[in-house]
């Protein structure tokens, strides 16, 4: 519910510095804006596209790493609902214990795992945004634009104010 109200109260509150904008003629005038898209400067630069690959491939590495491990553990869950009602109380508790195990160290290497990919992400990622940031703020200079917006918070903008490609294109230069 706070969500919805904070949602709204956002909304309103871009309504209302849209109303104020639009209804300062002489401020408008003089004022450009435009928006970048932020995932597609990311997918579709070359640096950002190298660091997709590498995480792509570690994620894959990560994931094979674990096929054994969960294939194992459903070979054991599938023991015990099997063989479970043949075995004694010991083995049942052996088997239940074992299980138990395995499944705590999956959870744990999967932790590890997420930890690892969160630190590649921002080791890869977190450089080109800094440089992104840095291009946007030239780009928007050179071309006159008083304020730039991520598109993903803008409600509507027209493609001649998106200058996400003229980005990408300064950041594959920079970006070699």
């Amino acid at each position: 519910m706070n969500i919805i109200k904070s949602a709204f109260g956002c909304i309103g509150s871009l309504l209302i510095m849209a109303a104020v904008i639009c209804n300062s003629q002489a401020w408008a005038a003089e004022t450009k804006i435009g928006v970048i898209d932020m995932k597609k400067v990311l997918s579709t630069s070359t640096s950002g596209q190298k660091a997709q690959d590498i995480i792509e491939q570690k994620m894959k590495t990560l994931q094979s790493s674990f096929k054994t491990e969960e294939n194992d553990l459903i070979a054991l869950q599938k023991e015990i609902e099997k063989k479970g009602s043949a075995w004694s109380d010991t083995v049942k508790r052996e088997k239940a214990t074992a299980f138990q195990k395995k499944r705590s160290e999956l959870g744990a290497k999967q932790e590890e795992a997420n930890n690892e990919m969160k630190k590649l992400r921002e080791q890869h990622v977190n450089p080109i945004l800094k440089k992104l940031e840095e291009i946007v703020e030239k780009v928007a200079k050179s071309e006159g634009y008083s304020l730039v917006l991520p598109r993903n918070v803008v409600l509507y903008a027209t493609d001649t104010v998106d200058i996400s490609d003229k980005v990408t294109t300064e950041l594959n230069k920079v970006m070699k």
